[in-house]
């Protein structure tokens, strides 16, 4: 069993199949208490199954989970006190204001009417939505959508929050915004667990990471733990002309990955290792000078998120 020494979850090797479908095979991890553990995963490796089973909306077939100390499906009436859950959509009543939602969240929650107005103020202060509370939700954008709803959630602190992918669709504003109240969440000792498809986004909010690849856990660490773990640095390689993407992957040969064009499609660069380091950049050069290939840039990086998923997937981020 995981090491549950302090931990928020402990999740313990969790079936779960729909008819003839295996979600997740043997999932198991830990999330230990006030840190954000980042999930992630392409879609359909079992990322939203494993944050079902564990805030209790599906039953695992076998295996053992549990959240703030109580296990998921003997105590569920308790893990459902302990949590927080949020989704990619905010759960809000479009014809109330956001001070209203919060009110109603309150009351539902076993507040009264006092209590809720002053939980209400203490919120919306919190999350910078003093102003914009006194509107209908239903003139919100999807940053102010997402911090009401996040706002709803705490009416009553809770031990361990879930975020399924909170900030798709937001702009990097609204986006950022949301990285802020993450890091206020831990701040308050909160345990968050983070599924997202943003590598960038694991890279700056997790204290750990988990991969999770056909409905197993395929890698865990650090960011630069995972990071380690590609064992060579990165030659990045920006034609002048963006179309010509194809034209380096073959004047560079046998330096670049079977898969690495395909997940580079979109973008303006093509990554390749580098496990010679300057002199694999001093070798793509050359060859990317015979073949006349004009560049806007080429250089050497360390190992991104993106690398590591490619490597322990088999495809990049951008394709989850």
């Amino acid at each position: 069993m995981p090491n549950s020494h302090d931990a928020a979850v402990v999740v313990d090797g969790i079936h779960k199949s729909f008819g003839g479908v295996h979600a997740l095979r043997g999932v198991s991890f830990t999330a230990e208490r006030g840190t954000v553990l980042g999930i992630l995963g392409p879609n359909g490796a079992g990322k939203t199954t494993t944050v079902k089973v564990l805030s209790t909306l599906l039953r695992p077939d076998s295996g053992t989970a549990t959240v703030a100390g109580h296990n998921v499906v003997s105590e569920a009436q308790a893990v459902r006190r302990a949590i927080m859950m949020t989704g990619q959509y905010a759960a809000l009543d479009e014809n109330l204001s956001g001070r209203e939602n919060i009110e109603l969240f309150a009351r539902l929650m076993g507040m009264d009417k006092r209590g809720a107005r002053r939980r209400a103020d203490e919120l919306l202060e919190q999350f910078d939505l003093t102003e914009p509370g006194k509107r209908p939700v239903s003139g919100y954008s999807g940053g102010m959508r997402r911090r009401i709803d996040l706002a709803c959630g705490l009416v009553v602190r809770p031990d361990v929050v879930f975020l399924d992918e909170p900030t798709t669709g937001l702009d990097p504003r609204s986006r950022q915004g949301v990285w802020s109240l993450v890091a206020a969440l831990k701040e308050q000792g909160i345990t968050v667990l983070l599924t997202t498809q943003y590598l960038e986004e694991a890279d700056v909010l997790s204290d750990n990471i988990i991969v999770i690849d056909h409905g197993t856990v395929i890698a865990e660490g650090t960011a630069d733990q995972l990071k380690a773990r590609t064992g060579t640095s990165y030659c990045e390689v920006v034609p002048l002309d963006p179309q010509q993407l194809a034209a380096v992957a073959t004047a560079l040969g046998d330096l670049v990955p079977a898969n690495a064009l395909a997940d580079s499609d979109g973008s303006d660069r093509l990554s390749i290792p580098a496990p010679d380091g300057a002199k694999t950049l001093a070798e793509a050069l050359r060859r990317l000078d015979n073949a006349q290939v004009e560049l806007a840039d080429i250089a050497l990086r360390r190992p991104s998120l993106d690398d590591v998923f490619l490597a322990v997937t088999g495809h990049t981020g951008g394709h989850q």
